[in-house]
């Protein structure tokens, strides 16, 4: 972790305009032997609070009584599901840990919204002032693991408060022509009919994404370790959800808290054939950037192209406004290597405005707290239908307020069409612990090594109860580039918006031309049978999105045997056994 503020104090520093942090920055409870403390969680998350004063706070203003100006830029934590104790388990705010994490992120949150914090631990902040805001979910609310709450139907529950609080301030970012990122710690994840979060909460939340897809820019999650995206689709949102009735079933598909490096390759091979749901993606139309009104300062709507393929009314439309994405990160203390992801985004209209000194906002209110505060004191918040057409007992439905869609005159938003904010591209960087820590190295014929580490040097269990030949000799800790999704040769993303992302995700999944999805379903069944080196999939994207989900951390021949992929003869530019490096 020292190494890696380090690293970043050098290198990135002066060309970040603001951090999100994904949250779960102390040690996991999973050695019994040593268990955790309160302490020591609190301590460690003050710890990284230390650290990136060190790298971006002002030391002239550390001494004042004034917690509002310390930073350089902003910085937007959120709660992981080890961030407290017990692990998991977040009760319903003010809490305890609502409370303590007031004090140690009082540099992060703004004065307006700490009241807002204590109950529930979300807020946001205007990273750009009145052109972007990020919002930080305590996504602990809708984690289905989380046995302290019952997810988001019912009024009483801190997730309804949570996603009430969300729509009204994506209502007023609409209102006041901004753009909003979504971030927090548990990503939802739903595959195989599995789920993360409580279904009453993904139903709800995907709604929103759906009716404030004009206003939301990208959603940015942590906690599953390796690096990937998944696809939220619109269709997937239930009848009665959408007429504003949430309706509380028993829940049995909800996964283990942590997922292990097993259930991480299920997990994968589940979301390709998510992906291989996935419709035909039309060619883009030709769009460049949307012009802006000079008067209102507003982005015109293009007319619609006349010659587009009627069948891009499969995705939602020219701009595939069925779908919204959400990316994954992997982990700076890792399970594989450590890594970190920087994004770039479309400044076109901004280059002219001159950011002032950061601070936080002092003073103002919370306008969606007010507008909250107001409708508690009216009738009618919880709704059991008790309507009885028939002697049987009909589930419980609780209403709630369905959220206004763009308008009909709104262009696509910066997730879907090129436009200011509209993320451009992101570089992975990772570093090879392997290589850095050069402790096995590769021994000749002789005897003596010839200070190359072996290929194989990290792999668990290859070196157990070995000791090392030689006294270890680490190298330079430093991160290097892994990939770039704008020069990849296999990601090929002109841009990250939902377009190019279903076009991935289909060669992902082995799309060919004229292909369908129930093909590739056939097909992937298929290869359960077939024997090892005979007849496996040749997918050199699928095994792309493999290597670099891992972080490079799995050769070839493990790839090759867990997901029945490989990359041919000669193929494997991913692993140069002349450089021991990973080439993405």
């Amino acid at each position: 972790m020292n190494e890696t503020f380090t690293w970043i104090n050098s290198t990135l520093k002066d060309d970040i305009d603001f951090i999100i942090w994904t949250g779960d920055s102390a040690r996991h409870d999973k050695d019994e032997k040593l268990p955790r403390s309160k302490k020591e969680v609190i301590s460690q998350n003050e710890l990284l609070v230390q650290k990136f004063l060190e790298v971006f706070g002002k030391p002239d203003n550390f001494d004042d009584d004034d917690p509002t100006n310390d930073f350089l830029i902003p910085i937007i934590p959120t709660f992981g599901n080890n961030d407290i104790l017990p692990h998991n388990i977040f009760r319903q705010g003010p809490n305890e840990w609502t409370q303590r994490y007031l004090q140690i992120w009082q540099q992060f949150i703004p004065e307006a919204q700490r009241h807002q914090f204590a109950r529930g631990g979300w807020f946001y902040v205007e990273v750009i002032p009145n052109q972007l805001a990020v919002f930080s979910l305590n996504t602990l609310y809708f984690f289905a693991s989380n046995s302290a709450v019952d997810g988001c139907a019912r009024k009483s529950e801190p997730g309804f408060e949570q996603l009430e609080w969300l729509r009204i301030q994506l209502e007023l970012l609409r209102q006041r022509g901004m753009k909003a990122i979504l971030t927090g710690h548990v990503p939802p994840a739903r595959v195989d009919a599995k789920t993360s979060w409580d279904e009453t909460c993904w139903q709800k939340y995907t709604l929103w994404l759906k009716q404030y897809r004009d206003v939301i820019v990208a959603s940015v999650y942590g906690h599953m370790n390796i690096d990937h995206f998944m696809v939220q689709d619109f269709q997937d949102i239930k009848k009665h959800v959408k007429k504003g009735l949430s309706v509380v079933e028993v829940a049995d598909n909800e996964w283990d808290d942590e997922m292990s490096i097993s259930a991480a390759a299920d997990y994968l091979v589940g979301l390709r054939s998510e992906f291989a749901k996935i419709p035909p993606v039309v060619s883009p139309i030709s769009i460049a950037h949307l012009p802006v009104n000079d008067q209102t300062g507003q982005q015109v709507v293009l007319e619609k192209d006349k010659n587009v393929d009627d069948s891009s009314q499969d995705i939602g439309g020219p701009y595939a406004e069925r779908y919204s994405i959400s990316l994954i990160g992997a982990s700076i203390v890792p399970n594989y290597f450590p890594s970190l992801r920087v994004v770039e985004y479309n400044i076109s209209g901004l280059e002219s405005i001159t950011l002032p000194d950061y601070r936080l906002p002092r003073g103002d209110t919370d306008e969606a707290a007010e507008i909250m505060k107001g409708k508690k004191n009216k009738k009618g918040d919880e709704h059991e239908n008790k309507k009885k057409k028939k002697k049987k007992k009909k589930k419980k439905q609780y209403k709630f307020t369905v959220p206004k869609g763009p308008s009909k005159s709104a262009p696509p938003g910066p997730a879907y069409s090129p436009q200011t904010l509209t993320l451009t591209e992101y570089t992975n960087y990772y570093a090879n612990l392997t290589y850095i820590n050069n402790d096995f190295p590769r021994m000749r014929s002789n005897g003596q090594d010839d200070g190359v580490v072996e290929d194989e040097g990290w792999k668990a269990g290859k070196h157990k109860g070995k000791v090392s030949p030689r006294k270890p000799k680490p190298k330079e800790f430093k991160f290097e580039m892994e990939y770039d999704t704008s020069g990849d040769k296999i990601y090929k993303m002109d841009d990250l918006t939902v377009k190019n992302w279903l076009k991935l995700a289909r060669r992902i999944a082995g799309e060919k031309k004229g292909r369908k999805a129930d093909e590739v379903d056939a097909e992937e069944k298929s290869m359960e049978t077939k024997e090892k080196g005979k007849g496996h999939d040749r997918n050199e994207v699928w095994y792309t999105f493999i290597k670099r989900a891992f972080v490079g951390a799995k050769d070839p021949q493990e790839i090759e045997e867990e997901f029945g992929v490989y990359m041919g003869l000669g193929s494997d530019t991913m692993w140069d056994e002349n450089e021991h490096n990973m080439e993405l």
